[in-house]
């Protein structure tokens, strides 16, 4: 689809198309879906399929690349977080599937340490699990949560890659809760590249992980859950398709997965293992030089490259004088949002970061120029 064709698609409908020049957000999107991803998309569309046969069959191969026991095609990371809490509080037992979220006589806990406190760890009281959060503002220690670890634990909620002061790094989190029979659900959606990081918290012995396929160019509204088999097949049973299969009143019912999403996900993860990742830092590299000399000669600015060793948000980091401006950083990101298409960057302290993964060389122009214009170039 030319760049008319797709504006014209949301303006049809009254929404401004946005220059995506923050990377992988949800808010945004997702992820640009590569011409082998569309295709195969198009293609599984040709067929319908028992979905219970294709996400069985996309585990498997999903689970062989990233080395885990099993795997199941979810939608979103933070779902995994919802079916995965599930899982670790009723496993197979059928009467205790269906009384949730009713928890009544359950193990139905989730700690959490306390400078891991994050939104999305709601995700976990969803279906009726609780969250007790272990330590305090100095931190928490492995005593202090395999203290915490009682009848009533669950499992731990842990948020990759962790570590840092006052975190206990995850194999030790790890270690302590195999001690005292708790699973640990990891938060990976983003920890997928270098591609041994990716494959190392199932390896490493995590019993729940889960990815955002967006961001290895997948689906925005999918991802992917990883780890013990048990407990996989337990949230595959509570999720849609055993509420459809199984005939049992499970709670998994509205997280649903299309047909095409599926092999989306599956195609994108091989084309992830695949790729010639050098190459792709390298057009990166070559994005946020293009749009460095195109901001030359802009006054009160200072430009500088920014790279992320996963490559999901190298770019630019421009820092404005904003009183010789005239603007704040808040009035600098409206006007670029105004601009038809919106221009969308991110922002820190008193800086913009562009980030280029997600921008075309067309976008790039245009970056350039809403930029050139809005920071006063003359």
């Amino acid at each position: 689809m030319d760049s008319e064709s797709g504006r014209r698609i949301y303006e049809d409908l009254g929404v401004n198309p946005v220059i995506n020049a923050m990377g992988s957000q949800t808010v945004l999107g997702g992820s640009r879906l590569s011409p082998g991803v569309l295709r195969a998309m198009q293609d599984a569309n040709r067929y319908f399929v028992d979905m219970k046969e294709l996400l069985k069959g996309s585990g498997e191969a999903i689970a062989g690349m990233l080395g885990a026991e099993a795997a199941l095609v979810t939608p979103g990371c933070a779902s995994v977080l919802a079916l995965g809490s599930v899982a670790c509080m009723t496993g197979h037992d059928r009467g205790r599937m269906e009384q949730l979220p009713d928890t009544t006589g359950m193990r139905d806990e989730f700690l959490i340490q306390s400078r891991q406190r994050y939104k999305y760890e709601r995700c976990v009281t969803v279906y009726g699990g609780k969250l007790v959060e272990v330590g305090d503002g100095d931190g928490t220690t492995a005593s202090q949560l395999q203290a915490a670890m009682t009848d009533r634990t669950a499992g731990l909620l842990y948020v990759a890659p962790g570590g840092g002061p006052g975190v206990v790094p995850l194999e030790d989190a790890i270690a302590v809760a195999r001690d005292r029979g708790v699973a640990v659900i990891v938060d990976a959606a983003s920890q997928v590249f270098p591609l041994d990081v990716m494959c190392r918290y199932p390896r490493m012995g995590a019993d729940v992980v889960g990815y955002g396929a967006k961001y290895f160019g997948a689906c925005n509204s999918t991802g992917i859950m990883c780890g013990r088999k048990d407990l996989v097949d337990a949230a595959f049973v509570q999720g849609f398709i055993g509420f459809e299969t199984e005939e049992r009143r499970t709670v998994g019912r509205p997280l649903k997965v299309d047909r095409q999403e599926v092999i989306a996900v599956t195609a994108a993860l091989k084309e992830w293992f695949e790729m010639d990742h050098e190459a792709r830092f390298a057009d990166h590299r070559r994005k946020a030089v293009q749009l460095f000399r195109s901001l030359n000669g802009v006054p009160n600015i200072q430009v500088e490259h920014v790279t992320e060793k996963r490559g999901l948000g190298s770019g630019l980091l421009i820092r404005f004088d904003g009183k010789a401006l005239g603007k704040s950083l808040s009035q600098v990101l409206a006007e670029l949002k105004e601009g038809r298409p919106s221009v969308v960057l991110g922002n820190s302290a008193n800086a913009l970061h562009v980030s280029v993964p997600t921008l075309t060389d067309e976008d790039l122009g245009v970056v350039a120029h809403r930029l050139r214009e809005v920071l006063g170039a003359t």
